[in-house]
């Protein structure tokens, strides 16, 4: 466990090295690093978005900033890890779109494609676009297929 945080909601989220947990008294949600897009905490209100690579979102309602600065701290460490590199390209019909080549939680790389769900994978434009960001993303870390 690197960092554990009381929700204002009576659950508790807990940072692992391989993934964020989110437990209640019933339930235990499990998210890979790798399956987390980013995080956006809102200084004003404690809460921290989350945002999935498949453009899922969820609130983790913080308890307070001060007993929670080390978990939203470790939140946005394991998230920037699991990233080896990343670059945005532009995609015909379907705008910015985001390729990085990431680290799954075994420490295995793969690649990623993450858009806002309008990306047609069945048009040969985008397709060549997104196999060339993906050879040049895996080139940049020294990987050949």
């Amino acid at each position: 466990m690197l960092a554990t945080t009381r929700l204002n909601d009576d659950r508790w989220a807990a940072a692992t090295r391989r993934a964020l947990y989110v437990l209640s008294d019933d339930t235990v949600r499990r998210w890979s690093w790798s399956q987390i897009d980013h995080g956006r905490l809102d200084p004003e209100t404690g809460q921290l978005e989350v945002r999935l690579v498949t453009s899922a979102t969820f609130t983790l309602p913080l308890l307070d900033s001060a007993t929670s600065r080390p978990f939203a701290v470790t939140f946005r460490e394991r998230v920037q890890s699991s990233v080896v590199h990343a670059t945005q390209v532009q995609v015909p019909g379907s705008g910015t779109v985001q390729v990085a080549l990431r680290r799954d939680e075994d420490g295995a790389l793969f690649t990623q494609v993450i858009g806002d769900g309008r990306v047609d994978l069945t048009d040969a434009r985008v397709t060549a676009v997104l196999d060339e960001a993906e050879a040049r993303v895996r080139e940049a870390a020294g990987l050949t297929d």
